[in-house]
């Protein structure tokens, strides 16, 4: 896994503010990696996940994918065609998470 950076914050800065959700998942990603330079809330939420932006490869993202699974009862794929849209961004991860989140 290659060091994990936060991206260059993009657009104003309450767009960088992590809603509830989105720490709740920062946090659930920082412990499931085990991203101990990295705090939740230093993550951009609007930042790649997967390449540029945090860095993520395949790899990270399965065991994220694993561990939402577990914590949250939501099923990612990997042949979901919507993938890059749902592993865009914290953001769009988090809203993906929150509409189909096991209540």
């Amino acid at each position: 896994m290659q060091q994990l950076k936060g991206a260059p914050s993009a657009g104003t800065p309450e767009a960088r503010v992590l809603g509830p959700d989105e720490l709740e998942l920062a946090r659930l990603i920082v412990t499931a990696l085990n991203l101990e330079d990295l705090k939740p809330e230093e993550i951009d939420p609007e930042a790649p996940l997967y390449g540029e932006g945090l860095g993520l490869d395949s790899i990270d993202i399965l065991e994220m994918s694993l561990a939402i699974s577990k914590a949250y009862g939501v099923q990612l794929r990997s042949d979901d065609p919507d993938n890059d849209k749902i592993f865009r961004s914290l953001r769009s991860l988090s809203a993906y998470v929150r509409s189909r989140r096991a209540k």
